[in-house]
């Protein structure tokens, strides 16, 4: 750790009182991983705010799974129920043969049958299954996806969600284990996935790690934790600082009339205003830290944006054009341009000697109560879009293929309802999620994919309840394997994620 970084660690945790002998640890190891591990490696944190319907992302489509899928889902004014494998698109204005509904671009009639994956290892058939193997399959608009999975760089997490230990339906029913706070509330889910705790959390775990390794990164600790999404709990550490970046071509904000050549006409201008702004020989003890954050951050802004002037940076390939699948209009895709200035950020990582990033980008709009045949196919088109772009991007960086030393991974408040409500889907608890990377042991279904049904006639849900299923995986056990690759300690990943040792395996294996 360079001093600067020491002692401003060290300022923070003595802050701390009760709290110091963790964040002692943590700065201490801190110091330790600062000293080995010359490579780069890199999190990218892809939160989908509102809550994915990962129901109709990823589906189980053995026979038995299906059938209640399909009954669960295929009614209501809008049925959400997507169509079987195979199944060839039906031109608008006609009719479809399995639902004997008229297609349009925004029903499922229109987009054909969901896309076939094989996980390389067999998912075990749960109780309540009645099936002798489960097969499974994507959205039809993630083709991209689908291809990735085949190429091995992209595996599914299946049911993961907050848990304090491992939890039944009966348990859940007669609340005798403990269980998360807030569950079905955005605010509060959001900041759990992030932080591990309820609204109102200081730190979140990819700040945690950043804590750990930003001693690895020279004179930059700035540029451990960065956020292309405005301010997040994940990014919180105990003394790092998370940067913001814009997604334009000058990705860092300036200050105008202090940064540049001349100010009207003046080339002692700029350093004027900087004086006046970063004056830091003041009685008033707000008004200097205050100038000491502008002085950082017209320093910082002034790095990143001369970094991002190299060839390697201005060489990063830019996202291809989105066609909105249900409009079939061009329009932009949002988390495409965020993994684009992370792309431009790796390829700088060497400039600015920088060896281990966590980043966080996300895309809203997933709260689909009502009109999800509108919303949720584009949201879903995006993903893979934006994802099949920055697999793409990160093999040609400045000459180098990076895919190996970046993990992105996606997540999201809750899942949704198994059931419909007519056009849409209500909050629940477990949910699936992607992870890509050259170092993930893709081609696979990681924990354990649950027992389909909506509590409706006469099936009773192992699985589920009022329509939710509660998580077999829990987010501590994701990312405790998360942080275990970028380079955490076992003995600090159960600093961070205590209650990961409640599980039978802490770590999931896939990466």
């Amino acid at each position: 750790m360079d001093r600067r970084h020491f002692l401003r660690v060290g300022g923070a945790f003595s802050a701390l009182g009760v709290g110091a002998p963790l964040a002692l640890q943590l700065a201490a190891a801190g110091s330790a991983a600062g000293q080995s591990a010359p490579d780069y490696k890199a999190l990218v944190c892809v939160f989908l705010f509102g809550g994915n319907d990962a129901h109709n992302m990823v589906l189980a489509t053995d026979n038995d799974s299906w059938t209640r899928y399909f009954n669960a889902r295929n009614t209501g004014t809008d049925p959400i129920a997507l169509l079987p494998v195979g199944t060839a698109p039906t031109p608008v204005g006609q009719t479809n043969p399995v639902t004997g509904r008229v297609s349009d671009l925004g029903s499922p009639e229109a987009w054909g049958g969901v896309l076939p994956i094989t996980p390389r290892t067999a998912q075990t058939v749960p109780p309540g299954t009645n099936a002798s193997s489960r097969t499974f399959a994507l959205h039809p608009f993630m083709g991209s996806l689908q291809t990735l999975f085949g190429q091995n760089r992209l595996a599914v997490l299946a049911n993961v969600g907050p848990l304090i230990q491992p939890t039944t339906k009966a348990q859940y029913q007669a609340r005798s284990v403990a269980l998360p706070t807030s569950l079905f509330s955005h605010n509060d889910q959001q900041s759990t996935w992030q932080a591990l705790s309820a609204e109102g959390a200081q730190s979140g775990w990819g700040g945690r790690f950043a804590d750990l390794m930003a001693g690895m990164n020279g004179q930059n600790t700035l540029f451990t934790a960065i956020s292309t999404s405005g301010n997040a709990v994940f990014l919180s550490g105990q003394s790092v600082v998370q940067y913001q970046l814009s997604t334009g071509s000058q990705p860092a904000v300036v200050v105008s009339g202090a940064q540049g050549s001349t100010l009207f006409g003046s080339s002692l201008g700029p350093s004027r205003v900087r004086d006046l702004i970063t004056e830091t020989n003041l009685t008033n003890n707000f008004a200097a830290d205050y100038a000491s954050v502008v002085t950082r951050s017209l320093n910082a802004s002034a790095t990143i944006n001369n970094a991002f002037t190299q060839s390697a940076v201005t060489g990063v390939a830019t996202a291809p054009a989105y066609t909105n699948p249900l409009t079939a209009r061009v329009e932009t895709n949002t988390l495409a341009l965020q993994l684009q200035t992370v792309a431009r950020m790796i390829a700088a990582a060497p400039s600015l000697g920088v060896r281990r990033q966590v980043f966080f980008v996300s895309l809203g709009g997933w709260d689909t109560h009502d009109f999800q045949n509108a919303t949720q196919p584009n949201l879903l088109a995006k993903v893979a879009h934006a994802l099949s772009y920055f697999d793409g991007a990160l093999s040609n960086l400045g000459g180098l293929d990076r895919r190996n030393q970046v993990t992105t991974f996606t997540a999201s408040d809750f899942g949704r309802t198994f059931n419909t409500n007519g056009d849409g889907t209500d909050h629940a608890w477990g949910s699936h999620h992607f992870i890509m990377g050259g170092a993930v042991n893709g081609g696979d279904m990681y924990g354990q994919y649950p027992t389909l049904g909506a509590d409706v006639a006469g099936f009773n849900n192992p699985d589920g309840v009022g329509g939710a299923q509660i998580p077999t995986t829990s987010v501590d056990q994701y990312g405790a394997t998360l942080g275990r690759w970028f380079g955490v300690s076992d003995s600090d990943v159960d600093l961070i994620f205590p209650r990961a040792r409640n599980f039978p395996s802490k770590y999931l294996g896939f990466v």
